[in-house]
């Protein structure tokens, strides 16, 4: 079994994810996005298993920064916003031998257990 956290490593949340991790002695790869921005590609398998409403990190400047038509946004047009900032996706992002299974860390032990499979 492989796990992947996308992410930014000043991330509040991405740093609680790491720790909760270490914690229960899960083995993971942490993926910087800054440094290694994700493909096109890779975005729209991540929306194809996630929805695009639930990746929004619509608490950060690059979101409030778009302008109201971002509500009527198609996942097509939020594939290719996240695709080029990836300030716009929300932290952190799981994926499990290579599928995306969770975004964020508000969950409780069993949700995050359940989805990463463990």
């Amino acid at each position: 079994m492989s796990i992947q956290i996308y992410g930014i490593p000043n991330c509040g949340t991405c740093r609680k994810a790491f720790k909760w991790l270490q914690e229960n002695g899960i083995d993971y790869e942490f993926i910087n996005t800054k440094e290694t921005p994700p493909t096109r590609e890779m975005v729209q398998n991540w929306v194809t298993s996630l929805g695009s409403a639930g990746m929004r990190n619509t608490s950060g400047q690059s979101y409030r920064a778009l302008g109201d038509d971002k509500k009527n946004w198609i996942d097509e047009q939020w594939i290719e916003a996240f695709s080029k900032d990836v300030m716009l996706l929300k932290r952190p992002l799981f994926l499990k031998d290579g599928t995306a299974v969770l975004i964020g860390f508000k969950d409780k032990n069993e949700v995050v257990r359940q989805k990463l499979g463990l």
